[in-house]
């Protein structure tokens, strides 16, 4: 890859677990970027499928790889962070995938943009069983008191705009140590989301329209089988950082904004003045000035 921009190291972690069928994908999309500043870190959880045999198939690429029982995917994660010392971080689980170009927009956008300290993307794909890209979604933009208003569970409410995709989030290392520095392993299911509210507490998070990733939705998978205890125990997380569901009004209102950005700029101002929406943070390309720029609407 060749860039004007500097490089910052990149540090990925792969979780895996008996997924022989995906995990080559998975870190192929990883290696495929051709990022000459990447740390790549796979822990495999003493794979009983061949998924071991596939991994080393890619050793000569990787940073670390390992393999041996652990105490689940959070803890694999955590453990696959202490191998790495890269500026920015982001996990990618064994049947997920990065599309091509994530990391050259990435690496841009926080090399040029000293403010973004934690980035995702507003366009979430859903990856078929075989791979291809069967959605692409749309998210209205994510705010601090937005996500602590319930907006961002994973759940079909009326009052809910849409989930923080994992797959799409990258952030500093040092926001990261700021946070704490690693996943709760208290949480079965929605890790992830207990970050991000950590995350919320130290920084607002940024988006890109790009797309940078995406889910493997094939069905045997514990986000799909047990969509319910994630929700809860997203719940419950919300209620512990003092989060609450919006009232009914503003519920209403923000579902009507649901494709906020993409809406008149003169009603994005109007919502931000009546205080029913904070304004979010988009990443923008100027082609004019071929440079990095936030919008702030």
């Amino acid at each position: 890859m060749s860039s004007p921009f500097k490089l910052p190291k990149i540090t990925i972690v792969t979780p895996s677990y008996n997924q022989a069928q995906y995990v080559g994908a998975t870190i192929e999309s990883v290696l495929s970027q051709n990022y000459p500043n990447l740390e790549y870190i796979v822990m495999d959880g003493g794979s009983t499928d061949g998924s071991w045999e596939v991994i080393k198939t890619y050793e000569s690429g990787l940073h670390h790889c390992s393999s041996g029982p652990d105490q689940g995917q959070y803890d694999a994660i955590n453990r696959g962070f202490h191998h790495g010392t890269g500026e920015i971080m982001a996990w990618l689980n064994s049947d997920d995938k990065y599309t091509p170009w994530a990391f050259q927009v990435v690496s841009e956008i926080f090399s040029t943009l000293p403010e973004v300290e934690w980035l995702t993307t507003l366009s979430p794909i859903v990856w078929s069983t075989s791979g291809a890209a069967a959605y692409c979604g749309h998210r209205g933009g994510y705010t601090r008191r937005g996500f602590m208003h319930g907006e961002n569970i994973l759940e079909a409410r009326w009052s809910t705009l849409g989930t923080l995709q994992q797959e799409s989030v990258f952030w500093r290392r040092s926001l990261w140590e700021r946070a704490g520095g690693y996943v709760d392993t208290a949480y079965k299911l929605a890790a992830d989301f207990e970050l991000w509210a950590r995350f919320f507490q130290h920084a607002n998070l940024y988006t890109v329209e790009s797309p940078l990733g995406g889910f493997r939705q094939h069905g045997n998978q514990r986000s799909v089988n047990q969509v319910q205890e994630y929700i809860e125990e997203s719940r419950q997380i919300l209620k512990r950082y003092d989060g609450q569901p919006a009232g009914a009004f503003k519920g209403a209102f923000k579902k009507v904004l649901k494709d906020y950005v993409r809406l008149p700029r003169s009603v994005r101002k109007l919502a931000v003045k009546l205080k029913l929406k904070d304004p979010h943070r988009l990443c923008v390309y100027s082609c004019s000035e071929q440079i990095w720029q936030v919008d702030e609407i």
